[in-house]
C-alpha cells in the first residue's frame, strides 16, 4: 500500500534515528570519561572527574523519541509485530474487513492518546513542570515529541483505514494483505 505522507514518516524516523545516535554518543563519551579516569589512576595520577550530568535522564527522554518518532515509519514498512497466524488464514473479502476493525480500533486508540497527551502538554506548561531528576528538563519538550510520534502514527493508520476500506467497500474479494504488497517502498 502505498502510503502518500510516506516523506513526513521518513522525517520520523530520521528523528528516531537520530535519537538513537545521540543515545549512543552520550554513553558512549560516559564510558570514555571514566576509562580515561580508571587509565589514569592506574597509573598513579589523579582523576580528571569528567562526567555528563544526567546522561541517563537524556538518554531516557532521547528514547522517547527513538520510541515514538519511528513509530509511523515502522508501521508503513510493516515492521510492527502482528498477529496474523489466524487472520492471514481467512479469505480476502473476510480478511478485509477483520483488517478494517483492527484499523478502527487502531485509531481510536491512537487519537484517544493524542487529545490526553495534548492535555498533558497543556498541563506541563501552564505549571511550568520539569523532570526530577538532575538535569530540570521542561516536560513539555518530551512530551511534544511523544505527542509528534503519536500523531504521525494516527496518520499512518489513517491512511491506512482508507485504502482499506476503499477495498473493503468496492472490491473485496480483491484484497491482498498490506505485506504483501510489492508497490511499497523500503
Amino acid at each position: 500500500m502505498p502510503f502518500r505522507l510516506m516523506p513526513l514518516y521518513r522525517l520520523g524516523g530520521a528523528g528516531a534515528a537520530l535519537s538513537m545516535v545521540m543515545i549512543c554518543g552520550l554513553v558512549s563519551l560516559q564510558v570514555v570519561f571514566r576509562l580515561v579516569d580508571a587509565i589514569l589512576v592506574l597509573f598513579g595520577a589523579s582523576r580528571l572527574g569528567i562526567e555528563i550530568t544526567g546522561v541517563s535522564e537524556l538518554a531516557s527522554f532521547l528514547l522517547v523519541g527513538a520510541t515514538f518518532l519511528g513509530m509511523a515509519y515502522t508501521f508503513t514498512h510493516h515492521a510492527h509485530i502482528r498477529m496474523s497466524l489466524i487472520i492471514q488464514r481467512l479469505p480476502a473479502a473476510v480478511r478485509v474487513f477483520t483488517e478494517l476493525f483492527c484499523l478502527l480500533v487502531a485509531v481510536a486508540l491512537n487519537l484517544l492518546l493524542c487529545v490526553s497527551l495534548w492535555t498533558l502538554l497543556q498541563e506541563s506548561t501552564e505549571f511550568s513542570d520539569v523532570s526530577s531528576g538532575l538535569l530540570a528538563i521542561p516536560l513539555w519538550i518530551p512530551q511534544l515529541v511523544l505527542l509528534i510520534g503519536m500523531s504521525l502514527m494516527s496518520l499512518a493508520l489513517l491512511e491506512a483505514l482508507w485504502v482499506t476500506a476503499k477495498t473493503a467497500f468496492t472490491s473485496p474479494a480483491s484484497y491482498r494483505p498490506a505485506d504483501d504488497d510489492s508497490s511499497t517502498e523500503h
